[in-house]
């Protein structure tokens, strides 16, 4: 790819048109990429040097195209407002998912009875919520292993 500004060549969304186009020729091509996702070059442009957000459908456009769901968190989680809530998720190796996954199981135990502890009585005193956050952290753990595991299947499958 030719001549790229330097905000350009850290924006997330040039690098993933950039790395698509060593499996896609006609993606080095900024013109080429944007007539088949029927987005304006100009915007384009705008969107990839960080002047213009995407909107939703535009990302998943350059997801599909680009054989990149990582952009789909990548939006979620830091340019849309509703997003605050959804784990920030990097695709990683295999192993490495299924390992951060057994150990996460493993906690699960611990945190059901911890939870069956707390919520027998039918009331959270204030002892209580300390351990109540430590449940959440394992749930939101867990979530992050489960969207690490998505996101490596819809790249690589």
């Amino acid at each position: 790819m030719a001549n790229v500004g330097q905000k350009t060549r850290f924006n997330i969304f040039y690098k993933m048109r950039s790395d698509a186009s060593k499996h896609n020729e006609q993606l080095s091509s900024r013109s080429a990429a944007s007539d088949m996702m029927s987005i304006d070059q100009g915007r384009l442009h705008r969107i990839e040097s960080g002047v213009a957000n995407p909107y939703p459908e535009e990302i998943r456009l350059m997801a599909d195209l680009y054989n990149a769901p990582e952009l789909e968190n990548y939006y979620c989680t830091n340019i849309c407002p509703l997003g605050d809530g959804i784990p920030k998720v990097d695709i990683v190796s295999l192993d490495r998912i299924s390992v951060k996954a057994l150990s996460t199981f493993r906690k699960l135990e611990k945190t059901k009875e911890l939870l069956l502890d707390i919520t027998e009585d039918g009331v959270i005193d204030e002892s209580e919520k300390p351990e109540l956050e430590k449940i959440l952290e394992t749930l939101e753990e867990l979530e992050q292993v489960a969207q690490s595991l998505k996101l490596w299947v819809k790249k690589n499958l």
